[in-house]
């Protein structure tokens, strides 16, 4: 069996000014995207698809691609904003990229088995990938008529930020365990959690780390169509993959596996999270994280 990391990588960062996905963070200069890679192929993944802008391939593919080239198959599909099902053409003026509903569409036909999704410039820790990995070995064999997908939650006081209010999706849960919604709430800041605040902290977020089948494709599609014929027309607005598959579990077209993790999550929302981030993976290689040469060929071929 054969696992595909899809790193959705064509986003702008209106917040951030820069190429987050392209950004040094680590103790040698490493990338969210080194970390990730290095985490998926410890886990036991093949092979990573790139999900990019057509006018970032020559840096990705000299910056990024060409260090896993030797350690993982590597491969790119491209969001852009005339790739639209159905006739839809984009508005006249759009140059907002379409969103992670979208950006996962795009990648359909690079797809032929189970696959996790994530973003570029988000660090999800090993134990994300680890428990994706075991997710698909132990469904490799399931055949169902309602598909069974796999969302990583995070605690909701693992994933703030110290300088801003952030958007996150709380996952409603339901008895048995597995994810019944996503419901996207804004403005959350590190003041409003704690013990009698507006969060506990302890509630379960997505953060936009998946795992599917070719099966969420055809379902993607469709819900693609709708919202074009609804919001085609509108320049700022966006297909979110976890609104999709919220929408997918209501109408019980899928069933979605939580599957909670402790990790702490690290992300660059505003540019002063950098020192903080720079820090706790400078950390994790002085716990013995990583190996000694993550940017290297022959550090990441060690993990095999």
């Amino acid at each position: 069996m054969i696992c595909t990391l899809v790193v959705l990588a064509a986003g702008l960062g209106s917040r951030y000014s820069g190429l987050k996905q392209l950004d040094e963070v680590g103790p040698r200069g490493e990338t969210m995207l080194d970390y990730s890679v290095l985490d998926a192929v410890r886990a036991g993944f093949d092979r990573v698809v790139f999900v990019i802008r057509r006018d970032l391939e020559a840096k990705f593919r000299a910056r990024i691609g060409a260090k896993y080239a030797d350690v993982v198959r590597i491969d790119y599909a491209f969001q852009t904003l005339d790739a639209l099902p159905g006739g839809f053409t984009p508005p006249a003026g759009r140059t907002k990229p379409w969103g992670t509903g979208h950006a996962t569409w795009c990648a359909r036909t690079a797809i032929n088995g189970p696959f996790a999704v994530i973003n570029a410039d988000d660090f999800y820790g090993q134990d994300s990938f680890a428990q994706l990995a075991s997710f698909f070995r132990s469904n490799a064999n399931g055949a169902a008529a309602q598909p069974l997908f796999a969302s990583v939650g995070f605690r909701l006081t693992n994933t703030l930020s110290e300088n801003g209010a952030v958007s996150r999706g709380l996952c409603g849960v339901r008895s048995d365990g597995s994810l019944e919604s996503v419901t996207e709430h804004t403005g959350i800041r590190s003041e409003d959690v704690g013990p009698g605040l507006a969060f506990s902290g302890q509630e379960i977020v997505s953060m936009n780390c998946w795992g599917f089948t070719p099966a969420l494709f055809p379902a993607l599609g469709r819900r693609l169509e709708d919202f074009l014929r609804k919001h085609s027309a509108d320049p700022k607005a966006e297909f979110y993959l976890p609104a999709a598959v919220s929408d997918m579990i209501a109408a019980g077209e899928a069933r979605v596996r939580l599957l909670p993790t402790n990790a702490m999550w690290l992300g660059i929302t505003y540019r002063e999270d950098r020192p903080r981030v720079m820090a706790a993976l400078a950390e994790r290689e002085r716990a013995g994280g990583d190996p000694a040469a993550l940017t290297k060929t022959a550090g990441l071929a060690g993990v095999r």
